[in-house]
Formats: C-alpha cells, structure tokens, sequence
C-alpha cells in the first residue's frame, strides 16, 4: 500500500482563534496628523495577526482599502491615507474592531502592516471605498475610537 503525497497546510486565516476572544474595553486615541493621498501601488502585506496589543502614547498609521481579504500575507494596493493616531490608553486592537472618527463609522479593522517597524504599525481598515483625510475632512485632535465588534 502506497501512501499518497501530503497536501501543502493552508494558511491561516487572520480569524483564527476568533471563537477564543472574550470581552475587551475600547482602545481611543486622537489625531495628531491628517494625511490626504491615495494609492493603487502601495504593495502591503497584511501580517498573520488577528490582534496587536497598543500602549498608551504610541503613535500609528490609518489608511482603508476597499479590498477585503483574510489570507495572511496578503497584498494590499489600493490604499486611502487618513492619518496617524495617538493612544490615549493601552489595549488590544482587533480583526474586526469597528473605526470611529469623530463618532462616525469609517470600517471595520481588516489588518496589520509592519513596514514600518518599530516606529509604527499601519493599521489597515476595510471601507467600502477608498476614504483619504481630504475626503472625510479630518483634522488634528479628532478622536479615534476601535470599537470591539459585536
């Protein structure tokens, strides 16, 4: 009896675990630069992470896309630039995690990009369209909020 040729694991996806996460309070935070370009180039790749835990103070990157995608690695072009956020406080951002700015909705987390390292992470949110700073009319000292999703 011959054993047949294992097949290659799939990746994870960037849910995994999702059935694990518990309760979590919101992680808030203010503007402190708009950022107002688009790019279809942008070459991203999401990380294999469902979460990343932030400190207090630490500053990171917004930008949408209007792509969805759970593969880790994933590449990610088309990119709107909102901003880059100060923590108020410490916490845990998820997959998933609605992005309030100003009160308003703008998308739903979709991933990390770590290009940036160790100075900040790109916090990738998923929008229906490509939203920039310019479209939304942001300015410094608006609040961010990552909301836990439901």
């Amino acid at each position: 009896m011959t054993s047949s040729p294992a097949l290659p694991a799939a990746p994870p996806s960037l849910d995994s675990g999702l059935h694990e996460n518990g309760a979590k309070r919101a992680v808030r935070g203010t503007l402190v630069k708009v950022l107002l370009h688009e790019r279809t180039d942008r070459d991203m790749e999401l990380e294999p992470f469902a979460a990343r835990c932030v400190r207090r103070g630490e500053v990171h990157e917004l930008l949408t896309t209007d792509r969805w995608t759970d593969e880790p690695g994933a590449r990610v072009d088309r990119v709107g630039f909102l901003g880059f956020v100060e923590l108020d406080l410490g916490g845990v951002v998820d997959r998933g995690d609605t992005v309030l700015i100003g009160g308003e909705p703008v998308g739903t987390v979709l991933g990390f990009d770590g290009c940036h390292l160790p100075n900040h992470y790109n916090i990738v949110i998923h929008a229906p369209r490509l939203l920039t700073g310019r479209s939304l009319a942001l300015a410094p000292e608006t609040p961010v909020v990552f909301a836990p999703a439901d």
